[in-house]
């Protein structure tokens, strides 16, 4: 398997990487509903300087929301 690699992704990006088989759309509410639904990630992310109007997620933003996600589908 690869690794996931850890740089800037858009929100649709990130989101498709975790829910390949849906639509950009769907992907990315899915992402950001796990997101709200996990007060430590919401408060990292927050802490790491994230904005609900962001249209990406910077490196460490990406790795916290590994951290607290686990890795996204088809990567180690």
């Amino acid at each position: 398997m690869i690794k996931f690699p850890i740089r800037s992704y858009t929100k649709k990006e990130m989101a498709l990487s975790y829910f390949p088989s849906s639509s950009p759309h769907t992907a990315v509410n899915h992402l950001m509903s796990w997101i709200k639904k996990s007060p430590g990630l919401s408060a990292q992310l927050n802490h790491l300087g994230y904005q609900k109007t962001a249209k990406w997620f910077s490196p460490k933003q990406v790795e916290a929301i590994i951290d607290f996600l686990g890795t996204p589908y088809g990567f180690e």
